[in-house]
């Protein structure tokens, strides 16, 4: 094989440019595997330059079943390279093995893809490629016994993958076709309303904190007394925790109920929301 076949062959198998493969064949002496790890390397050079800079844009996949469902979140710097089919490719690919791997980003990362390479090679070669920084964001995996998921994609780029995805898991006995609509309303409601938890006592308090310091902070020179002011702050406080947990909030359907009065209204006593996960990108 001449070195130009060789030059086409590696630029085939690793995408990286005509210059980068004529290089590392003639530092290999023709060799192509050897070409291939010289490329690598280089390509962990590229891939280590591009790391500083900002990757906002990107997708969420969806991939599982109904009883185990995951998401994950791949970003890169522009929403042209969201639509790249490498890329694509790459994030679908990685959707199956984070469900098969419980969302645990050690054990993804060593996975092995269909080229019998690591997803962190690969990833790595497809920075090299692309020339974007490429990350994984985040991940979620929901599984829970005597449950069913329910999922949501908006603004779909392609098949399983968008710019925001909800998983919502209910536990009910009840497989009707009315637990099944309300699993789907409830994820776009999820979607849409942005719960940071189930129920007020769930809040991080780490987040209640930060609500309450800009809630002093607002009050604090409005010349009221203070009595006054601890009572402005509580009303504040409680309206921003029914506002952010799921079951206090307005139902986006029916915004004169609060979620926990659709589910009241079905009247299935074993119904129950286990959790949820919603992953919008850059966010």
């Amino acid at each position: 094989m001449s070195d130009i076949e060789k030059v086409k062959k590696l630029r085939e198998a690793t995408g990286a440019g005509f210059k980068d493969c004529n290089l590392a064949i003639k530092e290999s002496d023709g060799d192509l595997d050897k070409a291939v790890e010289i490329l690598r390397i280089k390509g962990v050079s590229k891939a280590s330059k591009k790391m500083s800079r900002d990757a906002k844009e990107g997708v969420v996949a969806i991939s599982g079943d109904q009883k185990k469902t995951s998401i994950i979140e791949v970003n890169c710097e522009t929403d042209f390279v969201a639509k790249n089919e490498d890329f694509i490719s790459f994030v679908k690919e990685i959707s199956e093995l984070n469900n098969t791997n419980n969302s645990i980003l050690e054990n993804l990362e060593k996975s092995k893809m269909r080229n019998g390479d690591t997803v962190k090679n690969n990833l790595v070669a497809l920075i090299a490629k692309i020339g974007e920084k490429i990350t994984i964001g985040k991940t979620k995996t929901i599984s829970n016994s005597n449950s069913n998921n329910y999922q949501y994609l908006h603004t779909v780029v392609k098949d399983n993958l968008a710019k925001l995805a909800v998983v919502v898991s209910l536990e009910t006995n009840d497989n009707s076709e009315i637990v099944k609509t309300f699993g789907k309303q409830l994820s776009m409601h999820i979607a849409a309303s942005n719960p940071l938890a189930l129920e007020s006592s769930s809040l991080d308090k780490k987040i209640i904190d930060k609500e309450q310091e800009l809630v002093t902070e607002e009050l604090k020179n409005s010349g009221k007394a203070d009595d006054i002011i601890k009572k402005i702050s509580l009303g504040k406080m409680n309206k921003f925790k029914e506002e952010n947990s799921l079951l206090t909030q307005a139902w986006v359907m029916e915004p004169k109920k609060k979620v926990k009065d659709i589910i009241k209204e079905l009247a299935l006593n074993d119904l129950k929301i286990k959790e949820f996960s919603r992953i919008k990108i850059g966010e």
